[in-house]
């Protein structure tokens, strides 16, 4: 039996070291953050959109709540919070290219405000937000379980987290469609609007190697979340997970 390297850890179907891993994240998303908005509309033929409004919706945001979405990448989670009823929305990110559309994009919305952090180490004060977010963010985190336990600490009590992720297909007939799509006809896109064929390899590789929706609702309740719940959506091609700070 050959024994798992401890300093190692996967970037898409490869084998990395730890201290390099959030270097490779970060070209990736350097590369692609210009094209990165429209390539999610192409790539999910616009679902995107209706699994954050879904997200949003569980959420159920109130005017007395303030919302940390953490690696919140150009803010669309932040806007629909505000749109939705929340009082503010403060995004953070590791990338800067990615706050740096996302501010342009978002100008005229006077209460989203943008740090460039990282979601293992969160530069806020214990008990800070009501709600916490994070979308499509958890698979590119070395330490998930440093950013879950940061999340759990920046948030009140009586705080509520909801992730939204890319998951598991549990449809085996859809799933044999899903794999073609994403692992052959992604990338190809990915080359044509991006320039970059090997950053959505990565991207959807990773989404095979994430942990399974059982497996990341163990991860938050390990870190203390409770009622901690999951949703998939679209067959399971993305899933939901909710937990509270109670």
């Amino acid at each position: 039996m050959v024994e798992k390297n401890q300093n190692n850890i996967d970037f898409g179907y490869m084998s990395v070291k730890k201290t390099d891993r959030q270097k490779l994240v970060n070209k990736v998303f350097n590369s692609v953050a210009d094209k990165y908005d429209i390539m999610n509309d192409i790539t999910s033929l616009g679902i995107h959109r209706s699994w954050k409004n879904d997200l949003i919706n569980w959420l159920a945001p109130q005017s007395t709540q303030n919302l940390a979405d953490i690696a919140g990448g150009t803010g669309d989670i932040a806007n629909k919070f505000l749109i939705a009823g929340g009082n503010s929305a403060h995004v953070f990110d590791i990338n800067k290219e990615m706050i740096q559309i996302g501010k342009q994009k978002y100008k005229n919305i006077n209460n989203i405000d943008w740090t460039i952090a990282s979601a293992e180490n969160i530069p806020v004060l214990d008990n800070s937000f009501e709600r916490a977010t994070m979308s499509f963010g958890l698979r590119n985190i070395t330490d998930r379980n440093k950013s879950l336990q940061e999340i759990f600490r920046i948030l009140k009590p009586g705080g509520r987290f909801i992730c939204l992720e890319f998951s598991h297909v549990e449809n085996e007939l859809f799933k044999k469609f899903y794999d073609l799509w994403s692992l052959k006809i992604i990338p190809f896109i990915g080359q044509k609007i991006t320039g970059d064929k090997e950053a959505y390899t990565y991207l959807v590789e990773s989404i095979r190697k994430f942990p399974t929706q059982a497996e990341v609702s163990h991860m938050l309740s390990q870190v203390g979340f409770s009622r901690v719940r999951y949703r998939n959506l679209s067959n399971g091609i993305v899933t939901l997970h909710s937990g509270w700070k109670l």
